[in-house]
């Protein structure tokens, strides 16, 4: 049966010269890997075969199957500032390594979709790129179950490894300090446009806050690792 589906390209792997294995988070059945046709040299379909492109697909399902196949493939929503910015390019590396590791059910969820989209978008054209990393690391946690409670009066730590805040001395090493913990409780609930520029925490803090953040997903996310691009962040959000 086919169907049409937005989707957001996760990865990519050649598997002959005239096809593609496409690694994609759908809006209709999750994360699912297809079978792309294109052609000798990739063809037109190249453009959207780039990790993250944001695409419209008519795809053949088959619960028989472990690959599905494309039968159409278009860019949906092109980017408007990504390939001439070097900054928001280190971005899309970094959050396509994000996405590949956590998007993995294979069944639609209209809300975590919704959620990359916003995110995509807030990558591309935002203002805010110092706090990209941190924001779509913290509001991902919502979706994949991690998220933990907003601190109470006086929990001025956070335990990465049991997942809490907490008020007193740190009885691990596993602990953000009281300066990350702050921020990260300050972006649990926000949205993409209540913090700006205007209110930066110092460089020293954000870059601490996000080492703190990847401990805190390889801690609770299975098979997340180390990802390759957060040294080259900290140089750019410096």
């Amino acid at each position: 049966m086919l169907h049409t589906t937005r989707a957001v390209v996760l990865r990519t792997v050649k598997h002959t010269d005239r096809s593609t294995v496409v690694k994609a988070c759908t809006e209709l059945f999750g994360t699912r890997s297809y079978l792309v046709r294109t052609g000798q040299k990739g063809g037109s379909k190249n453009s959207a075969l780039q990790p993250l492109s944001r695409v419209e697909m008519v795809v053949s399902e088959s619960q028989e199957r472990d690959m599905h196949s494309v039968r159409e493939l278009r860019v949906e929503r092109p980017y408007t500032q990504l390939s001439s910015d070097p900054i928001r390019g280190m971005l899309a590396l970094f959050a396509q390594e994000v996405l590949y590791r956590t998007l993995r059910e294979e069944t639609g969820d209209l809300a975590l979709f919704s959620f990359v989209q916003e995110a995509l978008e807030a990558m591309d054209t935002g203002d805010d790129v110092p706090y990209f990393p941190l924001k779509l690391l913290v509001q991902l946690m919502q979706h994949l179950g991690i998220s933990p409670a907003s601190p109470l009066p006086g929990e001025s730590r956070f335990d990465m490894r049991e997942g809490y805040f907490f008020a007193g001395s740190p009885p691990h090493e596993l602990c953000m300090a009281p300066p990350q913990s702050a921020l990260f409780a300050a972006l649990i609930h926000a949205d993409w446009n209540e913090i700006t520029t205007s209110k930066l925490e110092p460089a020293l803090v954000r870059r601490a806050l996000l080492d703190d953040l990847l401990i805190y997903y390889r801690l609770h996310v299975e098979g997340f690792g180390e990802l390759r691009s957060p040294a080259v962040l900290h140089a750019l959000l410096a």
